[in-house]
């Protein structure tokens, strides 16, 4: 397991010119929603996803949608919740098809910090929510940041999987250089949907062969004690 790495380590990205003006307007409208409601994650865990993954060890993308809005859910990476939590649905199911795809036992944990630390970067396309209101900081620019950072990603490593899940994940897959990475579509893990396509997909373990093909580290996917 590997520290927690620098915040740094995304300089490069977050000195593009754009990002700049792009993170100035996403701040006017979070810091003023701040002052008269909560907001979801906490200010710490906004970038916890760059925060615990080196982008020179990012190995596997899963995009996720925006945070969990309820009280004590959202810990700043996609479908992660803290340990001792209740397991949303969409978490149960991704973990029914690692269970499924590797044939081991369900984890009583939801805290997806093993993966980000294996290089496994956990990337919400929106990453704040208002308290109770699902989507409710869509369109504020959050959007344009994450399409650059999978653009920044698709073009600057090698030998990436990405997953993307549902249709708001499956709309990135134009960003993503396809002669270089493998894409993994499937519809959403939701309750709603996860028996059309997602249990069974096979993601997982197909996102190791790929890693092994290449000559790279593949992901322990089980969370261990």
């Amino acid at each position: 397991m590997t520290d927690i790495v620098n915040f740094n380590a995304w300089s490069d990205f977050f000195a593009l010119p754009e990002i700049e003006d792009i993170l100035l307007t996403i701040n006017k409208v979070v810091d003023t929603e701040s002052r008269q409601s909560t907001v979801y994650p906490p200010f710490e865990y906004r970038f916890r996803a760059l925060q615990e993954t080196n982008p020179r060890s990012v190995k596997v993308v899963i995009v996720g949608q925006d945070p969990y809005h309820g009280d004590n859910q959202a810990n700043g990476l996609a479908f992660s919740v803290p340990d001792g939590v209740r397991i949303p649905p969409s978490l149960r199911n991704i973990f029914k098809e690692i269970s499924r795809d590797f044939s081991v036992p369900l984890p009583d944990s939801g805290d997806l910090i093993q993966w980000a630390r294996q290089g496994v970067l956990l990337l919400n396309t929106v990453l704040t929510v208002r308290k109770g209101i699902a989507g409710s900081h869509r369109n504020i620019g959050w959007e344009t940041f994450t399409d650059r950072l999978i653009y920044y990603l698709s073009d600057r490593c090698h030998h990436l999987v990405f997953m993307l899940w549902g249709n708001d994940a499956q709309a990135k897959a134009g960003l993503i250089d396809g002669s270089r990475h493998l894409i993994l579509r499937s519809v959403h893990p939701s309750p709603l949907s996860a028996y059309r396509g997602f249990i069974g997909c096979g993601h997982f373990s197909a996102a190791n062969q790929f890693l092994e093909d290449a000559g790279c580290p593949t992901v322990d996917w089980i969370i261990h004690p």
